[in-house]
């Protein structure tokens, strides 16, 4: 029969606290009950020491003026003295009664005995002792004598006694204390075990919903979630799975919106283009320079609008994970030539000039992709580079890998912006120049595709006035090639 164990958060915690708190009250119960034992034997044995202390002053009170009566009754002889004699020792044999129901020693009842024993024997000798008889007066003298060393052979035993009783309470006090310690000191094993239980029943539960709730707002939808704990956490782990398979579900159909929509555009797109190209190549009939301009715009614009539905098919294969790396040997220099060459109709126009700083770099990797990166930051780079600046690229072998540098002479990426640059459709707040508003997937399939290379991109902040973005390859995108000098286009 399996041991029976708490399904839910709510009754763990409830478990938890009450394998705490019991123990602990039951301590607390049993040291109040002890406490309020000593508590009421303390004041007992107070009462008893105040009246003792009371009865044996009386005592000594009384023994005194049984003393006085008797020596002035041998001196003096009158009777009225010895009656006194007997009002005082009915007195004594009142108060030893008295003291009989008091904290004694072992032997007090005894001494009590032998007290009233020598009063009686005091007071019988008085009656048969006449006045001026040294023989009676000597032997009287030694039976008061012996009355007081019985009084304080009692007084001494009755303060034994209490000493002996207090004695008793302080320990009974430390046994209190000590055991309650002990419970103390036994109950932090059991808090460290029931912490460590809940730190491996619900805190680990808790880190994995922690990083699946993080995996789902960065995007990752490919890991199935599944958390096991208290029963409330596995169903809030159910309703996770149940949300990571809606949103995959979601950019499945996001994407496949865009892949449609893409093709359908393409195929106007496609007709604009060859309907601009047969009036640019005079297929219809010569056409003044004016017209040759509006056409040029209209073929340029075409290019774009290209550029942009491309970006969109190829983000959407990429996040439908069916766009892999197709690899060849190709060198660095001519694919960013020919980017800048499909651009040079924009760059004409805006006077922009273009620096290239290109080593002899001969790449292993997907080329369509490597060349798809460069068209993104280029076009990311004429939209915010205003007319007469300037568009560096660069391109180094080190001793970790291939470093391409990208950067313009525009305003650069604001500051809030950095920490988004490279999410997909994330546009940012730095105003463009072009006419044409980007889709804000450009930077977000460079990030990819270089990612895809085993590399990655960054933004470089404080090298450069404008936007610079660094791509790092990795050795094993490259061919291994001899030193040669840089080329400078």
């Amino acid at each position: 029969m399996p041991f029976p164990r708490p399904r839910s958060l709510s009754s763990l915690l409830l478990v938890g606290l009450l394998l705490l708190i019991v123990p602990l009250a039951l301590a607390v119960i049993q040291a109040s009950i002890q406490l309020g034992r000593l508590a009421q034997d303390t004041n007992h044995l107070v009462r008893q020491g105040v009246e003792l202390s009371g009865r044996t002053q009386a005592l000594f009170r009384h023994l005194a003026a049984y003393e006085r009566s008797a020596n002035l009754y041998v001196l003096l002889g009158d009777r009225r003295l010895l009656e006194a004699s007997r009002a005082t020792q009915q007195k004594i044999m009142e108060t030893t009664a008295e003291l009989s129901s008091l904290p004694l020693p072992e032997n007090g009842p005894a001494q009590l005995d032998a007290l009233r024993r020598a009063t009686s024997s005091v007071l019988a000798l008085l009656e048969f002792t006449e006045a001026d008889d040294p023989e009676h007066t000597n032997r009287l003298a030694e039976r008061l004598e012996q009355l007081s060393e019985a009084a304080n052979r009692l007084a001494a035993g009755a303060n034994q006694a209490l000493e002996a009783q207090l004695a008793t309470l302080e320990r009974r006090a430390s046994d209190t204390r000590h055991q309650l310690f002990l419970w103390l000191v036994s109950l932090l094993p059991a808090a460290l075990v029931l912490g460590l239980a809940f730190a491996l029943g619900v805190l680990r539960p808790l880190n994995r919903m922690d990083r699946a709730i993080t995996e789902l707002g960065r995007g990752t939808f490919s890991r199935p979630i599944a958390i096991s704990g208290p029963s409330d956490i596995e169903a809030l782990g159910r309703q996770l799975e149940w949300l990571r398979v809606r949103l995959l579900e979601l950019a499945q159909e996001k994407n496949r919106f865009l892949r449609h929509m893409s093709h359908e555009l393409k195929t106007p797109l496609a007709n604009l283009r060859e309907g601009t190209e047969l009036l640019l190549d005079g297929a219809v009939g010569q056409i003044d320079p004016q017209q040759r301009e509006v056409a040029d715009i209209m073929r340029e614009n075409a290019l774009k609008l290209q550029q942009l539905i491309e970006n969109l098919l190829s983000y959407s294969a990429w996040q439908s994970q069916v766009s892999g790396l197709d690899r060849s040997e190709f060198a660095l220099g001519s694919v960013v030539a020919a980017a800048f060459r499909a651009q040079r109709l924009a760059i004409i126009a805006h006077r922009i000039k273009a620096k290239l700083e290109i080593e002899h770099i001969v790449l292993l990797a997907d080329q369509a992709k490597i060349r798809l990166v460069l068209d993104n930051l280029l076009a990311n780079a004429l939209k915010f580079t205003p007319d007469g600046g300037t568009i560096t690229v660069r391109a180094r072998r080190l001793v970790s890998g291939i470093v391409i540098d990208f950067m313009d002479t525009g305003p650069g990426v604001a500051p809030r912006d950095r920490e988004r640059i490279f999410e997909a459709f994330y546009t940012g707040s730095t105003p463009q120049v072009g006419p044409l508003k980007g889709s804000g997937i450009g930077l977000s399939i460079v990030a990819e595709f270089v990612e895809a290379h085993g590399g990655r991109v960054e933004l470089v902040t404080g090298e450069f006035p404008g936007a610079h973005f660094r791509i790092h390859l990795p050795l094993a995108a490259t061919v291994a090639q001899p030193a040669e000098a840089s080329a400078h286009a």
